[in-house]
């Protein structure tokens, strides 16, 4: 059997007014798409026909002429692939595109026209997708990642394809059912190893037992495409009426937990964050500049907490990856020891921020940032907009995060290696284009009456 694989995948921010052009995504072509663990294994039967898999970081919406150019080539190179058997997409559900609108329905379209109405598609999905029911009605099986911070990119890929397999094999078609619940939930309120989410995500195991069911998922949706596809979901794959009834049942179990959904660590507004940062004995201490943060698609060049910092007179402080290609180049000129006047970021995020003007101490150098120590502050500044979400990251820079009594990074939620080394933790609510105050937003598109902007007294599946 012949499977043509591909896939465009990103998550837009609508609030950013920063565009997603072509050199910023990964794209591959031919075999080197099925480099992967998600394709080996699946038996001497299986022949998978790479076309193109593209996919950029979180950043504000993708370009017209660039997302045209994947999207036709990819079109292309699966014409040229038939005839096919099935096709497996990897996206990521949140793609939002200047001129276009939703991506991924704009995608498929164009790729049913390519391969026509009947051919099998699975697709794998981020859990900050939102879905068109265009693209859910499009596929076969759908099924998304199940866990935040996200650890299962390849055992979904995986699940997907052998979803795939499984199907073609029997020669039978499943159904994938979707319910919509009228939520946003900012990813940072539904990490999924903390209630609501791990109990409604633990539940899935014993969905997928059921009669007439082969997979389940719950979709957050991604708060901060302002879509009007944007909300969670809850999806389920196997014959239609079962699927039906299943995925109602997981959308009325979101529902009743909308109000349940919270950081799992405190949120507080820059000022009372830093005061608790630094007062605290156990250290140290993470600051998460939730509205710059730059994996949900922020610029990263705001300097509203550093500037807090400096004003309260904080020390042995790190602050991490405002990005300013433009004063590295000055450090780099200048060189390691000087002192040196800069206008540090408010040139990516105009709307909620404007150039620091300072003197700092360059400290070590790289080729993608400099370290700068700014009255006692150390802040890293680099060429490109970075969560700094691993060691690995620090050690580039010569630092390491725990010789530090608060670190301050551009994220939301911490990531696995932070969570391990962070002895307190705090959101801070921060302005931004992640502003977690989701009634900051200048929200047009979401489909009103919307929780927790409206507050719904009743809805059913």
């Amino acid at each position: 059997m012949r499977i043509a694989v591909g896939g465009i995948r990103h998550e837009s921010n609508n609030f950013s007014s920063l565009v997603t052009n072509l050199e910023e995504f990964t794209i591959a072509r031919g075999d080197d798409i099925l480099l992967g663990e998600q394709f080996i294994g699946h038996g001497d039967d299986v022949t998978f026909v790479p076309t193109l898999s593209a996919h950029a970081p979180p950043h504000g919406l993708v370009g017209t002429d660039a997302y045209r150019a994947m999207r036709d080539e990819l079109r292309d190179r699966l014409r040229a692939g038939l005839p096919l058997d099935a096709l497996y997409l990897d996206l990521h559900g949140a793609m939002d595109v200047v001129a276009i609108g939703d991506g991924e329905s704009d995608l498929i379209r164009h790729i049913r026209a390519a391969v026509g109405p009947n051919l099998p598609i699975a697709l794998s999905l981020d859990l900050h997708a939102n879905l068109a029911p265009e693209v859910i009605a499009a596929a076969d099986i759908a099924t998304a990642y199940r866990t935040a911070p996200h650890r299962d990119g390849v055992a979904t890929r995986r699940r997907a394809i052998d979803l795939l397999v499984t199907q073609l094999r029997a020669g039978r078609r499943h159904h994938t059912a979707m319910v919509k619940p009228p939520c946003l939930i900012p990813g940072e309120y539904a990490v999924t190893d903390v209630e609501p989410a791990r109990s409604l995500y633990a539940n899935l195991d014993t969905f997928d037992r059921r009669p007439g069911i082969v997979d389940t998922s719950i979709v957050i949706g991604c708060a901060w495409t302002d879509s009007e596809y944007t909300s969670t979901a809850a999806l389920a794959v196997g014959e239609r009426a079962a699927g039906e009834a299943t995925a109602r049942e997981i959308a009325a179990g979101i529902w009743a937990a909308r109000e349940r959904f919270a950081p799992e660590v405190p949120t507080l507004a820059i000022g009372p964050a830093i005061a608790r940062a630094r007062a605290a004995t156990d250290t140290p201490v993470f600051l998460s500049d939730s509205g710059d943060n730059v994996t949900a698609g922020a610029a990263g060049d705001l300097t509203i907490v550093l500037r807090a910092l400096i004003a309260a007179g904080a020390r042995d402080t790190l602050v991490v990856g405002i990005c300013n290609p433009d004063a590295v180049a000055a450090c780099r000129a200048t060189g390691s020891g000087a002192r040196i006047s800069l206008s540090l970021g408010g040139r990516l995020d105009t709307r909620n921020g404007t150039p620091f003007d300072t003197t700092a101490t360059v400290g070590g150098l790289r080729e993608d940032g400099a370290v700068l120590t700014i009255d006692g502050v150390t802040v890293v500044i680099t060429t490109a907009r970075d969560g700094f979400i691993t060691l690995d990251r620090f050690a580039h820079f010569g630092l390491d995060p725990r010789a530090y009594r608060i670190v301050v990074v551009k994220t939301g939620y911490l990531f696995p290696e932070m969570r391990t080394i962070a002895r307190d933790a705090i959101l801070l609510l921060s302005p931004g284009f992640t502003d977690l105050d989701l009634a900051r937003l200048p929200y047009r598109r979401v489909r009103r009456p919307i929780f927790p902007l409206d507050r719904l007294l009743a809805w059913a599946p």
